[in-house]
């Protein structure tokens, strides 16, 4: 039994997929059947039972399959603490950041990172809120960069760096830009938000459904940049950092409680933090590119 080998099995096991698990690990099919197929002789138990369009773990598969989880954590924390003895700052750091951050927020850090730590790679994967909080907690990357949960797993430690005072915008020319503004006016006119599974859509869903109303959602995406476009051509209105606002918006009064989102970094509480991750998040406490 050895960590390849059990990387195989858990990509497997998430996938439900010998294809996907193949993609996710950048191998082809066959490798990763062989590899399952030489834990499940060593073992001398199947681990997966294989249907006509569909895979399921055996009861060993489920049995193994948090340990399988310990262990790797286990090799991967013990490989990065006697790493950290060295106190050099190099490897590669997987990060996740939004888009948002990564244009506007992290830039100059991580132009001081790289100045500094010349050994040090970076391997950044932009995704949204709850993709970046699934990947810290399935070990796919090591920190991430995004908007802070309010309802905090115990398992992930966050850090605040930034707060975004939010604003509920449209177009200079959209009707709603002419009139007293009610949450059931802007129930009833076309909203562009981020996705449904980032938190800042569902502080801004919270407050219509705790008024018994429903937002009429149109075009969702992940992008602020896309989203400030869209209202800017009239579009619909949406909820934006106050940062944005320019001559193409029009704030809006809020009608309801003043939103704000506190962006910052997470990683998991009990994972050894690689020299590279210690050190920007230090440069990001301090809040100091050049720190």
């Amino acid at each position: 039994m050895d960590s390849q080998q059990l990387k195989a099995f858990l990509a497997v096991a998430h996938h439900r997929s010998f294809s996907l698990a193949a993609e996710q690990l950048f191998l082809t099919q066959p490798a990763v059947s062989k590899r399952i197929h030489q834990l499940e002789q060593q073992l001398n138990s199947p681990l997966f039972d294989r249907h006509n369009r569909s895979i399921s773990l055996t009861e060993s598969g489920q049995r193994l399959l948090p340990k399988a989880r310990d262990i790797l954590e286990l090799m991967n924390d013990t490989q990065v603490q006697i790493s950290n003895l060295t106190h050099s700052v190099e490897g590669t750091l997987s990060m996740a950041t939004s888009h948002h951050i990564g244009l506007h927020r992290i830039p100059p850090f991580l132009k001081s990172f790289v100045r500094q730590y010349p050994a040090a790679q970076l391997d950044i994967r932009f995704l949204g809120s709850e993709d970046a909080y699934q990947a810290v907690e399935q070990r796919q990357v090591e920190l991430a960069l995004t908007t802070l949960d309010k309802r905090q797993p115990d398992k992930i430690t966050a850090i605040p760096l930034w707060q975004d005072d939010m604003v509920c915008v449209c177009a200079p020319g959209h009707p709603l830009a002419q009139q007293q503004v009610t949450l059931a006016s802007l129930a009833e006119n076309a909203v562009i938000l981020p996705e449904p599974d980032t938190i800042t859509y569902r502080v801004v869903d919270a407050a219509f459904r705790e008024a018994g109303l429903t937002l009429e959602t149109r075009m969702p995406t992940n992008y602020l940049e896309t989203i400030k476009m869209m209202v800017g051509v009239g579009l619909g209105w949406s909820v934006l950092p106050s940062s944005m606002v320019d001559e193409q918006l029009s704030v809006l009064p809020w009608p309801g409680v003043p939103m704000t989102r506190s962006l910052g970094v997470i990683h998991l509480t009990n994972r050894t933090l690689s020299n590279a991750a210690s050190a920007l998040i230090s440069l990001l406490s301090n809040n100091n590119p050049d720190a």
